[in-house]
C-alpha cells in the first residue's frame, strides 16, 4: 500500500477540487495551531503541582504536612475507608500527585495535540492519497455488517471515552474558568459517571473484536518490507499487504498490549471493592493515564488514513464493500486471493435489498 502523495491520478489538475481542499488544509493547520496555544495555558498549569494544591486543598498548611509526615495527626485526618492505615494526606498520594501533574499531564496534551497538529500539516503538505487508477465499478466484500457493527461501537465508545478522560484530567483548567464552578461541577459528575460505566462495555467489546480479527493480523514477512517503504512512501512500487497491512496491524497489537493494559487499570479503578491497596489504584491511574493518552495520540492517524487521508478507506468500513482498484493498490495479496468474487454495484445493491448472505469464502492472507 501507498500511503499518501500528493498526485492527482494520472497527473491531473483537480482545479476546483484542489481549491477546495486547499481551503480545508488551511483551516485544518489554522485550527491546530490555535488549540495549541489555547492549551499550552493547560499544560503549564499542568506541570505546575502547586498551583492545583491551592485550588484542590487550599486549607493544608506546611504545618500540618509535617504532622502528617511524622504520624501525629489525629483521627481527623484518617480516611474514613474501611481497614484503611492512611492518613488522608499522606506522602504517597503526594508523589502520585506530582508524577501525574508533572510528567503525564503535560506531556499527554503534547502528544495528542502534536499530532493532531502534524497531521494537519501533514495533510497541508502531501495531501489526499488518490486512487492511481479509475474505478472499475465491481466491489469486493471487506467487511462483514457484524464486524461493523463492532468495530463502530467499539471506535465511538473509544471516542467517549478519550474526550470524558481528558475532561476529568485537564477540564478543571479549560471547563470550570470558562462555565464556572455551577455547570462545572455538573459536567465532572455526569463525565465521571459516563467513563466509568462506558469502559467496562468498551473493554469487553475490545476482546471481542480483537479475537476476531486476530487471522488477520499475524505479522508476515512482507509487513517488515512495508515499514521499511514507509508503507510505499519510499520508492515507487506499490508494497505488498494481506487484508490487513504493516500499520493496520502495528495498531492491532498496540490495542492488544496497551489497549488490553489500559482496559485492565481502569478495571482497578472502577471496582475499588477488591481489597486493592490505595498505592495499586494510584499506580493504575498512572498506566492508565499513560496507555490511554499514548493510544488517543496514535488514534489520530488511524482515523485520519481511514477517512480523510485515503480515498476509498471509509467506504469499506460504511458499505463493507471496496472497489478492486482499491483493493488491488493497497492490499495487493488480499486482492489476488478474492478476485474472483468480484460484484457489480448492481448486484451489491440487489443482494442488500434481498438481504442475501455476503460473507467472503475466499482465504485471506494476512
Amino acid at each position: 500500500m501507498n500511503l499518501l502523495t500528493a498526485q492527482a491520478p494520472g497527473g491531473v489538475p483537480r482545479s476546483g477540487k484542489g481549491l477546495a481542499l486547499g481551503i480545508w488544509r488551511f483551516m485544518l493547520v489554522a485550527l491546530a495551531l490555535v488549540l495549541s496555544l489555547g492549551f499550552t495555558q493547560v499544560a503549564v498549569a499542568q506541570a505546575d503541582p502547586d498551583r492545583e494544591m491551592t485550588t484542590a486543598a487550599p486549607g493544608i498548611t506546611a504545618d500540618q504536612w509535617r504532622q502528617v509526615r511524622s504520624g501525629e495527626t489525629g483521627p481527623n485526618y484518617r480516611d474514613s475507608r474501611a481497614d484503611s492505615n492512611y492518613s488522608l494526606i499522606n506522602s504517597s498520594g503526594e508523589t502520585w500527585r506530582q508524577i501525574r501533574n508533572r510528567w503525564v499531564s503535560p506531556f499527554g496534551l503534547i502528544a495528542v495535540f502534536g499530532m493532531a497538529a502534524l497531521i494537519a500539516l501533514f495533510y497541508f503538505i502531501v495531501g489526499r492519497k488518490e486512487l492511481e487508477a479509475p474505478r472499475t465499478g465491481r466491489l469486493l466484500l471487506r467487511w462483514t455488517l457484524m464486524k461493523r457493527a463492532l468495530h463502530w461501537t467499539v471506535a465511538t465508545l473509544f471516542i467517549i471515552l478519550a474526550l470524558t478522560g481528558m475532561t476529568l484530567l485537564f477540564g478543571k483548567f479549560v471547563f470550570r474558568p470558562l462555565f464556572g464552578d455551577g455547570i462545572w461541577a455538573w459536567m465532572i459528575a455526569a463525565t465521571k459517571v459516563l467513563h466509568n460505566y462506558l469502559g467496562p462495555i468498551f473493554g469487553i467489546l475490545l476482546v471481542i473484536l480483537l479475537v476476531s480479527l486476530i487471522k488477520d493480523n499475524i505479522p508476515k514477512k512482507h509487513d517488515w518490507v512495508w515499514f521499511k517503504k514507509g508503507g510505499g512512501m519510499i520508492g515507487k512500487k506499490h508494497v505488498d499487504a494481506g487484508f490487513a497491512n504493516g500499520g493496520e496491524k502495528a495498531w492491532y497489537w498496540l490495542l492488544a498490549t496497551v489497549g488490553i493494559l489500559v482496559v485492565a487499570s481502569g478495571f482497578v479503578l472502577d471496582f475499588p471493592n477488591f481489597d486493592q491497596s490505595r498505592d495499586t489504584m494510584q499506580w493504575a491511574n498512572i498506566i492508565h493515564a499513560v496507555g490511554a493518552l499514548g493510544l488517543t495520540a496514535v488514534s489520530l492517524g488511524h482515523i485520519y488514513i481511514g477517512t480523510l487521508g485515503t480515498e476509498g478507506a471509509l467506504e469499506g468500513m460504511t458499505t463493507g464493500y471496496v472497489d478492486e482498484t482499491w483493493a488491488k493498490e493497497h492490499h495487493n495479496l488480499w486482492y489476488e486471493e478474492v478476485k474472483d468474487q468480484t460484484l457489480s454495484e448492481q448486484e451489491v445493491a440487489a443482494r442488500k435489498s434481498s438481504g442475501g448472505s455476503s460473507e467472503p469464502t475466499a482465504t485471506r492472507t494476512s
